[in-house]
């Protein structure tokens, strides 16, 4: 009796260990190609505005996708229907091919082969077919709801000048993109938040007299860890946020669903941020700290003083200041995952291409975010009310996209706030 007991005891934990196998195989998947899609934007140096579309649409096209087997969730526009024998690995591989492809099609041949390998794993049935069909459906449809949404507009601005007078020839990036299609947002204005504060307000003499000492190059007062941190961030785009969601699935083992379903609300409400955003900086077209230091004296405000040589301690991105770009998608992000996975859910890191051998590591969402904000004041980028409005607009969006999108079933038959 013992025996067989044991024998039993054997048989059932090989079942469920297969079934967690089958389970992280599933998920893996959908982080596989969200590191796929990471990859090729580093190598192609894609700018972070154009990565987010293209994250964005690559995670919904694998959610609808994967969603269309079980309705787990509502989708997000696509009305697609699969029975359960079709395969989601199949499908989410395709679905996330396609996206790239489209995107980048000069990458075909890596695509080629990083499709193969996902695909080989899976048993040549009518499963795996329909898998594929769907894929391609999932995609397609996606690329048809993005077709015209403003992303291809040229840069607009104008730089300020009167007849003759020469002005800094690099044009400002990113001047259309506050009137691209959201995904979430009704439009890029919708949290578009107050002015800056007045150059003889209270705020403005304590933030922009901090920036001066603490984001200056040759600071005396930045610690070396504060120079570290500020060093770090100036990694821009998804690449700041896809590996903590691909370590926040991991930890939570969610199913190739749930794993879709995380990513692609990640993805809405990093891109919605980066079209709030600027669509905010080019509304108010606030100067940056390099200017107004070097500028401090035509403000009227004795308590800022000019320093004719300032510069930061890195090379200031190339567009208007208010409010703060990382503060916003990092409180976008943080605020989807505190709600889908919670605040704590481990220890998680992150690695920086400018800052080789450092590795950050938190075990909160919210000091993520609070070391985001404090690295653009540590770089001399932004003043702290800049990264204080760009987090409060960022968690706005973040909940916007949770209580809006892939609701439960039951959830999503509510009309929508």
């Amino acid at each position: 009796m013992k025996t067989l007991f044991a024998t039993k005891l054997i048989l059932l934990f090989a079942i469920a260990s297969a079934a967690v196998f089958v389970r992280t195989a599933y998920a893996d998947v959908i982080m596989d190609w969200n590191a796929k899609g990471d990859a090729i934007a580093a190598e192609r140096q894609v700018p972070p505005a154009q990565q987010s579309r293209a994250m964005s649409m690559l995670h919904i096209a694998m959610f609808e996708a994967v969603n269309a087997i079980e309705r787990r969730y509502a989708p997000y526009k696509l009305s697609l229907s699969a029975d359960h024998s079709t395969s989601k690995e199949a499908a989410a591989a395709t679905a996330a091919y396609e996206i790239l492809l489209s995107i980048y099609p000069d990458q075909r041949n890596v695509l080629d082969t990083a499709l193969a390998a996902s695909l080989s794993g899976i048993p040549e049935t009518d499963g795996k077919a329909k898998g594929i069909a769907l894929g391609k459906e999932a995609a397609n449809g996606v690329i048809a709801l993005r077709e015209s949404d403003g992303t291809n507009a040229q840069e607009n601005y104008r730089p300020f000048t009167r007849p003759g007078v020469y002005v800094p020839t690099l044009i400002p990036l990113f001047s259309a993109i506050g009137a691209s299609k959201p995904w979430a947002m009704t439009s890029g204005s919708q949290f578009r938040p107050g002015p800056p504060p007045a150059l003889d307000s209270e705020t403005w003499t304590r933030d922009v007299n901090e920036i001066r000492e603490i984001g200056g190059r040759t600071s005396t007062v930045r610690t070396a860890e504060q120079t570290a941190i500020g060093r770090f961030w100036f990694l821009v785009g998804p690449r700041t946020y896809n590996p903590i969601v691909r370590q926040a699935a991991t930890a939570k083992n969610m199913d190739v669903v749930d794993c879709a379903r995380l990513f692609a609300l990640a993805s809405i409400a990093g891109n919605d941020a980066v079209i709030a955003v600027f669509d905010a900086k080019y509304h108010y077209n606030f100067w940056r700290p390099i200017t107004a230091i070097r500028n401090a004296d035509i403000t009227q405000n004795a308590a800022t003083p000019r320093e004719e040589s300032w510069l930061p301690l890195g090379d200031t991105p190339m567009h208007p200041e208010y409010p703060c770009a990382h503060c916003i998608t990092s409180a976008a992000i943080s605020t989807v995952l505190r709600n889908i996975v919670g605040d704590e859910f481990g220890e998680f890191s992150l690695t920086s291409p400018t800052a080789p051998g450092v590795v950050r590591k938190w075990t909160r969402l919210q000091d993520y975010s609070a070391e985001v904000a404090n690295a653009r004041i540590y770089s001399g980028f932004h003043y702290r009310f800049s990264t204080a409005v760009g987090k409060d607009m960022g968690m706005k969006i973040g909940e916007l996209t949770v209580a809006t999108q892939l609701r439960g079933q039951e959830a999503s038959a509510d009309p929508k706030p």
